[in-house]
């Protein structure tokens, strides 16, 4: 049963997220039309971007007419996540005018010759390279760098594009929670409680390298079959000799835009780095170095702004207004209160409640609006007796990890099925993906819990002066 300090702290949170709650049967109607929305992008005759984007009609229609909100509401649904597109767009220019300057093959071909091409040091390769890679640059350009690397090798070495680009996928939300800016969740929990860039490398660090090892031995075990582990020494023979007839040179026609896309390249990254440092958002570093691409490195601008993943992002912008439609009856910080009241307000039920929820709803709608729900409900149910360090480290590292559990989960699995459907014609299918990627959520949420648990009563977890307020 809650106690009334607990009753009103719940009420508190309510308030600050400036939504009345609807009543029963909306809240009900709107959570059943996103349900509904979601058999349809799981319904392999039925487009994913139709899905969202007929759920997204029908649920502003609906919030007219009820006189839910105001049109212009709709903006602020899409205002919450406008960075995204910005990097997605940005970043496609990127890659497209990089790619033509033979980068990526001249990267891929270098791989392939540090592994000898064998399948077991592709593989663990291009898993770690994900981590870095997002640790660095982000989950988005990453994303859509990486798929580019991983597209080429296996065109090269007549590998199924399958069992890598998925490995990359789920890989690339362990790389996630390595750093303050790694993760979109990362920079709003991070921001809202005042957690230091330092103590992302003391706490959610260690278990990014957990999760991914864990996502590793996963991995490997599901594609046993699907790639050439075991290879004869003939076949490493004859693989090297292969190896040997690639030029790395093939498809570069002027050295010198190679080496500015190149710099251009390095500079983006540099600058996701120090965005925070800057003042600036990644979708200005994203759009800064395409137009520097553009520039200087450009063949085709009409071409290279054509080959920005415009399914992807109407995709997300369906989504999001669904998402926001159903936040704005109240049923999402309804759920998100039952799981603080069901745990009374004690950290050994409180830790996994939350843990899990936010995993969960993570993988079923968006990290981004989860984390945005339950953000403020943490900060009013933390101090005195409840800290709010354990409930912000949770919420980090299980938002992101939460994106392995369903192929809308995350940005990186979107990414990374889109390529598979558009580039190799390779099609994934729900039952296949909730096989692999929902197995190795369950098992890295569960690690995730344990680990926060562990260092919350050892006192491991670095306290924050504000706590969060």
């Amino acid at each position: 049963m809650l106690i009334p300090s607990t009753m009103l702290l719940l009420a508190s949170s309510i308030e600050e997220t400036s939504i009345e709650p609807a009543s029963a049967g909306i809240m009900l109607l709107f959570a059943a039309v996103m349900m509904a929305t979601y058999v349809g992008v799981a319904v392999e005759r039925f487009h994913k971007t139709v899905a969202a984007m007929c759920g997204a009609v029908v649920l502003v229609s609906l919030g007219l007419g009820l006189g839910l909100f105001e049109y212009e509401k709709i903006y602020d649904f899409l205002e919450e996540d406008l960075n995204i597109f910005g990097v997605i767009i940005g970043t496609g220019i990127l890659v497209d005018v990089v790619g033509k300057s033979g980068l990526f093959h001249f990267l891929s071909m270098w791989i392939v010759r540090l592994t000898g091409g064998r399948a077991a040091a592709l593989f663990l390769t291009l898993c770690v390279v994900t981590f870095l890679f997002v640790a660095v640059l982000t989950i988005v350009p990453a994303m859509l760098i990486l798929s580019s690397l991983v597209l080429v090798i296996c065109r090269a070495l007549n590998y199924k594009p399958v069992p890598l680009l998925l490995s990359v996928a789920i890989c690339a939300n362990s790389g996630a929670i390595a750093t303050f800016a790694s993760g979109l969740p990362n920079i709003m929990i991070g921001t809202a409680a005042g957690i230091p860039y330092a103590d992302f490398l003391k706490v959610s660090l260690p278990y990014a390298v957990v999760s991914l090892v864990i996502a590793i031995i996963g991995l490997r075990f599901f594609f046993r079959n699907d790639l050439p582990w075991q290879q004869t020494s003939e076949e490493q023979a004859a693989l090297r000799e292969q190896i040997e007839t690639f030029d790395p040179w093939a498809m570069v026609d002027d050295r010198k835009v190679l080496f500015r896309s190149g710099l251009i390249l390095t500079l983006t990254v540099l600058g996701f780095v120090f965005a925070q440092q800057l003042g600036v958002g990644m979708d200005f570093i994203a759009m800064g170095g395409a137009t520097a691409a553009l520039c200087f490195a450009g063949k085709g601008v009409e071409d290279a702004i054509h080959k920005v993943n415009w399914t992807v992002i109407m995709f997300f912008m369906g989504l999001f207004i669904i998402i926001g439609c159903v936040k704005q009856t109240g049923a999402l910080a309804w759920v998100a209160q039952q799981v603080v009241a069901m745990s009374d307000n004690r950290m050994e039920l409180l830790i996994p409640l939350m843990g899990g929820f936010s995993a969960v709803a993570s993988s079923i709608v968006d990290n981004i609006p989860v984390a945005a729900t339950l953000i403020p409900i943490v900060r009013d149910i933390s101090g005195g007796p409840v800290p709010a360090e354990p409930l912000w480290w949770t919420l980090i590292i299980c938002c992101n990890l939460g994106g392995n559990g369903t192929p809308i989960g995350s940005i990186s699995c979107v990414i990374a099925i889109y390529a598979l459907k558009r580039e190799a014609g390779e099609h994934v299918g729900w039952g296949t993906f909730l096989k692999l990627g929902g197995t190795i959520m369950l098992i890295q949420v569960a690690g995730a819990i344990l680990f926060v648990m562990l260092l919350h009563y050892q006192g491991w977890i670095p306290e924050l002066a504000s706590h969060g307020t």
